[in-house]
């Protein structure tokens, strides 16, 4: 990691100078680097013994964090990892502009490595993710959105990235099609169960640990698990309540919404379909062989849902 960090710090360098400054704010803000991770660990699992892996995952953090330069954006955030966002601190136009700019760059280095499957892989990792962003932004203030609609696009969204990381080290390490297959279902369960949780820390979160405010998902009028799990088993007076919430938007009814959750029991419903991808993720490492690799991404698989325990 200590490479790949060296690696995005020279790859950031441009002579605007206002690029740099926002770049450097994003990546440096405290993420927990989990894409990149997993292209290291996957290839290394699989006895990969190049340099491309430190290029590939600096690839998957610049396409990520562009990502959430975008988000921002599109969300009105002004607080990430507890701190201000880059468009509370630059303005929207420069967040915008220089997500572009780090997607750009991504595929400057990944078309360095002159592997075509590496950039199919990437390619239509970009172009679905931004597909489960409109889909997101259609979704948003509709109560009528099922758990199937939900995971398309957390899946789209969140764990198409994390799909293409795992699958990335094993394209490196021109293993079988069935490991590199393995690999992309671990990633993707891993995502699921990871975005699922943020989900639930929306809820039920310590602010100053995941760095945004509580009902921050209910205020953009995201239609999220807990609130779908209230839709479709509260009380009349309870699903009235959360329709009313997702289609309004804002946080005037935080508290009420909070307490249909509990009564539900939505967050132990919601913890436990993310705790059922974790298990599919750690079930799709079965074919790989035994390593210190191996055992960390078993506990990444663990670590996705114990953040909220």
């Amino acid at each position: 990691m200590n490479a790949v960090d060296a690696l995005i710090r020279e790859r950031l360098h441009s002579d605007v100078v206002l690029i740099r400054q926002v770049a450097e704010y994003i990546i440096h803000s405290g993420g927990k680097r989990l894409r990149p991770a997993l292209v290291l660990l996957s290839a290394n699992a699989l006895g990969y013994r190049g340099r491309g892996h430190y290029e590939l995952a600096a690839v998957v953090e610049f396409i990520h964090t562009s990502t959430l330069l975008h988000d921002d954006v599109v969300d009105e955030s002004d607080l990430r990892r507890g701190n201000k966002t880059a468009n509370a601190l630059f303005g929207n136009a420069a967040s915008v502009l220089v997500g572009d700019f780090l997607y750009s760059r991504a595929f400057q280095m990944m078309v360095s490595l002159d592997t075509m499957r590496v950039m199919r892989v990437l390619a239509e990792a970009t172009n679905v993710i931004a597909e489960g962003e409109v889909l997101q932004l259609l979704n948003c203030h509709d109560a009528d959105v099922t758990v199937d609609g939900y995971l398309q696009v957390i899946r789209c969204k969140t764990a198409k990235l994390f799909e293409a990381a795992a699958q990335l080290g094993a394209i490196l390490a021109e293993t079988s099609p069935e490991i590199e297959q393995a690999l992309a279902d671990f990633g993707m369960h891993l995502g699921t169960a990871f975005q699922i949780i943020d989900d639930v820390l929306d809820y039920s979160g310590d602010e100053a640990e995941t760095g945004k405010h509580l009902g921050d998902d209910l205020a953009e009028g995201k239609p999220t698990l807990p609130l779908i799990h209230v839709v479709q088993h509260g009380s009349p007076e309870q699903i009235a309540l959360v329709r009313r919430a997702i289609e309004n938007g804002g946080r005037e009814d935080f508290s009420a919404v909070f307490t249909a959750i509990q009564s539900t029991q939505a967050l132990d419903f919601t913890r436990k379909h993310a705790r059922a991808e974790a298990d599919m993720a750690i079930a799709a490492l079965q074919p790989l062989p035994a390593s210190i690799f191996k055992d960390a991404l078993l506990e990444l698989s663990d670590f996705a849902v114990a953040r909220c325990f």
